[in-house]
């Protein structure tokens, strides 16, 4: 339990870094992109509106005189028909005239009015008597677009890279007062357990010498009655504390689950019978998984004994065994009173029964699911529950299969 907290308090910390370094990221590339374009547009609208050229003795550039020397472009007048008019090569000398006259009719073609072609880019003129296309060289400030970009990317990644390294390191501080609590809390379940057996294995034996002398009553008979049911409540919580420590020190071993699932099922269908409840089974062959017998049995003996006390009478309940994937899929659905869909993600909790009313009169204390989740958790399996129509529970199981050995 304290690796799983652990784990997702990593994982928690490093999406939400992520997704941080993504949104800034992504926020400071689009900004750094608009500008580029925006500075284009306005070159190319100054040599638009100048025939192609930059006027040299007043305008936009006259604080930066340079600039226009430094800029490269070229320019293609189209008529209609997208026949060539003129082409304006002369501040461009990676371009040939017959490549810039097919970037021309290409664009005129597509209808655009401005945008990127290769690193060019451009705008349209429209005229009474043809077109005009204008291209600027945009080479340099997209190289530095991309060089930023990347070096973003990577100075996030290392950070990244700098921040898992030390979340490894200081999580184990973070968890480590969560930790003692829950050993803490873990010592004193196994400890006040085994205190309790003794206590009650005295009263258990003083009411067997209490009915020899007094006989059989009712007062006896409850008191042996509600000591069994402590017994057995002691005996689960201590192996609920000890199956979540540590996966509960599993004898693993690889063995035909089909078997075990018939098995398991068959000892529980005569109870089903006798109270007139429908018990049907489709279970595949040769399906095989690694884990602790014991430890799967009782999970089927929980799962099979719930089914069959909570149906109520006339009701049908229904186990299926297959395969899916890599994971052996274990189903068990029964007819019930009432699940509420809100009750759903508390099944698996420890005391927690859908009847407010704590009927003991099924004799369940609600915690049978939780060991059967805990066992699940162990064998790196997952349970869930879940109801179509309110009035049906569906358990499923999910166990990693095995080979056949």
């Amino acid at each position: 339990m304290i690796r799983k907290l652990r784990n997702k308090l990593i994982l928690v910390s490093m999406i939400s870094l992520f997704t941080v370094l993504f949104l800034i990221i992504s926020l400071s590339m689009a900004v750094s992109y608009r500008h580029l374009t925006m500075e284009a547009d306005r070159t190319l609208a100054v040599l638009a509106g100048n025939g192609g050229v930059f006027p040299l003795e007043s305008g936009p550039f006259k604080s930066a005189p340079e600039l226009p020397f430094e800029s490269r472009f070229f320019s293609v007048r189209l008529t209609n028909t997208g026949e060539l008019i003129t082409a304006n090569m002369e501040r461009i000398a990676a371009v040939k005239q017959d490549k810039a006259l097919d970037y021309a009719r290409e664009i005129i073609a597509s209808g655009r009015t401005c945008g990127f072609k290769d690193v060019y880019r451009y705008a349209v003129q429209n005229t009474s008597n043809g077109s005009m296309v204008l291209f600027l060289d945009c080479r340099r400030s997209l190289e530095s677009f991309y060089s930023f970009s990347l070096t973003c990317v990577l100075i996030s990644l290392l950070g990244m890279a700098a921040v898992l390294v030390l979340i490894l390191l200081f999580s184990r501080r973070i968890v480590k007062p969560i930790a003692e609590s829950y050993e803490k809390q873990r010592r004193f379940i196994t400890d006040a357990g085994h205190e309790i057996k003794t206590p009650l294995a005295i009263i258990n034996a003083n009411t067997d010498i209490l009915e020899m002398d007094l006989g059989e009553n009712e007062w006896l008979a409850e008191i042996k009655n509600q000591t069994r049911r402590l017994t057995v409540l002691t005996n689960d919580l201590i192996s609920l504390s000890r199956m979540e420590e540590a996966g509960g020190n599993l004898q693993m071993e690889v063995f035909s689950f089909s078997e075990m699932t018939q098995e398991a099922a068959q000892s529980f269908q005569a109870m089903a019978a006798s109270r007139q409840q429908t018990f049907s089974m489709d279970i595949a062959s040769a399906l095989f998984v690694r884990g602790d017998r014991k430890d799967l049995g009782r999970l089927l003996s929980i799962l099979l004994d719930n089914a069959v006390k909570y149906c109520p009478p006339q009701g049908y309940i229904h186990l299926t065994l297959k395969q899916t994937g890599k994971y052996l899929c274990l189903k068990l659905t029964n007819t019930a009173q009432s699940i509420h869909p809100s009750d759903l993600p508390h099944l698996f909790d420890r005391f927690y029964r859908t009847d407010t009313s704590r009927n003991s009169e099924t004799g369940g204390y609600g915690i049978g699911l939780s060991i059967a989740n805990a066992v699940a958790g162990a064998h790196k399996g997952r349970i869930s529950a879940a109801t179509e129509d309110g009035t049906s529970l569906t358990i499923t199981v999910l166990l990693p299969a095995a080979q056949h050995p």
